[in-house]
């Protein structure tokens, strides 16, 4: 039993206890330390996970050595390479802990069962998967047409409890500018 991932799918959907308890019965929980990588480029990804606690990012460092990251999972939410786990084929992104984190993980095999005996979790799934394209394609255009202050205040105003969680260079990283036009960012907000 999973009480947080169970409460969570409470809320979240019209499911009967009975078919929350087994959605949860068939979960692995795993904690994570602190940096520790959950899968790595280059990897298949073979887990559907559920972030109980803790914070995980998804990121990609490029061949001049510099980090991307795609995204940040926090408590109550789900993460996976999408495109790895849908074809089985390696990952170009790693998922690892920012912080000491636990996670609640299915096997595809096991995930697409339910999928596919459980109409409500199908339902669940389409619309967390409908929500994460919107904010995708937000993000995709507020990196194409945005200044890098622009950028930056999108992401206070949307993630505000990240910034006590993250290091800077985590959130330079994420918003797509260097280290040191967030500091300068930061120190025109300071004078203001």
């Amino acid at each position: 039993m999973h009480p947080e991932f169970e409460t969570y799918l409470r809320k979240g959907s019209d499911m009967a206890e009975e078919t929350i308890r087994r959605i949860s019965d068939m979960a692995v929980p795993r904690n994570l330390r602190r940096n520790e990588l959950l899968f790595s480029a280059g990897e298949i990804c073979r887990h559907k996970v559920f972030v109980m606690s803790g914070l995980l990012h998804t990121f990609n460092i490029s061949a001049g050595g510099n980090q991307h990251i795609l995204q940040f999972s926090p408590e109550n939410s789900w993460t996976l390479d999408v495109e790895s786990y849908d074809r089985q084929i390696p990952s170009q992104v790693s998922i690892g802990a920012v912080e000491p984190s636990r996670v609640l993980s299915w096997q595809k095999k096991d995930f697409d069962m339910l999928l596919a005996e459980v109409p409500q979790l199908k339902k669940f799934a389409e619309d967390l998967i409908a929500r994460n394209t919107h904010y995708s394609r937000k993000r995709i255009l507020l990196s194409l047409s945005a200044t890098p202050e622009e950028k930056y205040e999108d992401f206070v105003q949307t993630f505000p409890n990240y910034l006590a969680r993250l290091p800077l260079r985590m959130i330079a990283a994420y918003v797509g500018i260097s280290i040191k036009t967030l500091t300068r960012i930061r120190h025109a907000q300071l004078q203001r």
